[in-house]
């Protein structure tokens, strides 16, 4: 079954004089899902930390405002769930710091169009989020049955590991949502080129929603670069560079892309290559080489 994907490089917005907090949020999210569910969009993803929004205060601080993420993320799940029953969607709205036995994960809510919910935990952290932010490895890679086949989620540098997609792919996953949070440029590409390299690899899509935006008050979302796009197998039918669509850079609009899984299907068994199904098990063991 063809899926269109909406994918919203969520513009983190200046709180100037006033505090967002989780009803500002909500409403927020709900007039994005209205303006995506209108031009067609079946299932949508926000970028990593996109909610962390509602915890931004009036002085930047790390602890207060990841402490106020906390406090707020089964409301804002409930508010999210709400919202994707109520417009018919499969939502992804971004992920959030969940407390749980004195640990930290950062937790994806994949959400059906009849509310109910699944997770994906990010299990690799970047140096910020292990050494500043505390946050701990969640659970495994999963996969999520929906009407349109299979569907896996690489939380941001998650993606950067071969493994973990693979895992996902082996599962039956042909699509890969990764919601993603890049302050500079350099981060944005590592997950951009890791995107292409799963995609090219496992010969599925992977879609890429990255965080935009400048909110020097946010301890958490100061700076924040990227742009929302699609990368599939570089072969036969697709682009020579892989790419399947791609908004311009910090562009802050939905971008909307139609998906049709028979593609993979066709790639994997007429390419040129077949990396899906050359893809090693195991890596061989590696040897130092002997010269004569």
């Amino acid at each position: 079954m063809n899926l269109r994907l909406g994918i919203l490089p969520w513009q983190v917005r200046p709180a100037k004089n006033t505090i967002p907090g989780l009803e500002a949020w909500a409403t927020r999210l709900d007039r994005e899902v209205a303006i995506a569910t209108s031009a067609g969009a079946q299932m949508l993803v926000m970028p990593e930390y996109a909610p962390l929004e509602m915890a931004t205060g009036r002085v930047p601080d790390v602890a207060q405002e990841l402490s106020t993420a906390c406090a707020l993320a089964p409301s804002a799940v409930q508010h999210a769930r709400d919202i994707a029953k109520r417009h018919q969607i499969w939502l992804l709205p971004g992920t959030l710091p969940f407390e749980h036995e004195g640990k930290i994960n950062n937790r994806a809510p994949f959400i059906a169009p009849d509310g109910t919910v699944a997770y994906q935990d990010k299990r690799i952290m970047t140096r910020f989020e292990a050494e500043l932010w505390r946050i701990a490895p969640g659970h495994p890679p999963a996969v999520f049955e929906t009407p349109f086949g299979r569907i896996g989620i690489a939380i941001c540098y998650d993606l950067e590991f071969p493994p973990l997609v693979r895992a996902q792919v082996e599962a039956g996953a042909w699509l890969i949502l990764a919601p993603t949070c890049t302050d500079t440029l350099a981060g944005f590409n590592r997950v951009r080129i890791a995107a292409a390299a799963r995609a090219m690899e496992n010969q599925c899509f992977v879609a890429v929603a990255p965080t935009t935006g400048h909110a020097p008050e946010s301890a958490t979302l100061d700076e924040n670069i990227g742009a929302a796009c699609v990368m599939g197998p570089v072969d036969r039918g697709f682009a020579p560079d892989g790419v399947v669509a791609q908004a311009g850079m910090n562009a802050p609009d939905w971008l909307y892309v139609d998906l049709d899984p028979a593609r993979l299907a066709t790639v994997r068994t007429q390419g040129a290559v077949f990396n899906h199904a050359d893809f090693p098990a195991s890596p061989p063991p590696c040897q130092p080489a002997v010269f004569a």
